[in-house]
């Protein structure tokens, strides 16, 4: 995804995407058409109704459903078409990165905007990467949500305040490069996650159906990649980026 910094609004920063808008964005940008409507994701009940609440106060946005998990989240897309969907990157079974890459496929049209706690340069950036149009931290106002929402409908995309400058620059500067860093891949991920979990290689590889080996293999990738070198430090990488829950 290449990104054009064209302001820096009120609340946060503004980018260009490159690329055409699609029908309804073009149209709702000259009024007239249907409120934009939203799908919720979060494996929290409460953080959910907070969400809809906010959301409820803002003119033509319309919170059509509400899901707990990465599955049930590519389901209701399926089935309600949502033209925006907000979701915390730290949901079950299917994990956040991994329902964006698959909406980014599937859905190009949809747009997702991340509510997370964390504001580091690797969370903002994989989630961009994976195809995230907007980037908000918990604890936004609500009329940066509605900034967050219409810039995103425009076919741009809005990046909280509280993610620092260089963040932004480094993160540009490595999406503008040649040979810039890639996200792990959805195997990657998957390996990551049960790692974390707590699983031997050998239930990992039984998870996964495939060879002890090719576990082993995935694992030193992994610490290769990250340029971390032990259990510990991969959990709470895992942690972070909303692979697992705390919970």
């Amino acid at each position: 995804m290449n990104l054009k910094p064209e302001r820096v609004d009120g609340h946060g920063v503004v980018f260009n995407l490159t690329g055409p808008r699609n029908a309804d964005q073009a149209a709702r940008m000259q009024g007239g058409l249907d409120p934009i409507r939203v799908l919720i994701v979060d494996e929290h009940r409460l953080v959910r109704a907070g969400i809809r609440w906010l959301l409820e106060r803002l003119p033509d946005v319309e919170v059509i459903a509400e899901a707990r998990d990465g599955p049930e989240a590519l389901c209701l897309v399926d089935k309600d078409d949502p033209a925006i969907v907000i979701m915390d990157l730290a949901i079950r079974h299917v994990n956040g990165l991994e329902v964006i890459e698959r909406l980014s496929k599937s859905h190009p049209n949809l747009k997702v905007i991340i509510l997370s706690l964390y504001s580091d340069e690797e969370s903002v950036g994989q989630a961009l990467r994976a195809g995230a149009s907007g980037y908000l931290v918990r604890g936004m106002s609500i009329e940066e949500l509605e900034v967050a929402i219409r810039s995103v409908d425009r076919g741009e995309s809005y990046i909280s305040p509280q993610v620092s400058k260089p963040i932004i620059a480094e993160y540009l500067r490595r999406t503008i490069a040649p040979g810039s860093d890639q996200i792990l891949t959805a195997r990657q991920n998957q390996v990551l996650k049960l790692i974390a979990e707590g699983e031997a290689t050998k239930q990992i590889a039984l998870h996964l159906n495939v060879s002890v080996k090719t576990v082993e293999t995935h694992r030193a990738l992994l610490m290769e990649r990250l340029n971390i070198h032990n259990v510990p430090g991969l959990v709470r990488y895992a942690i972070r980026k909303g692979l697992i829950s705390i919970d």
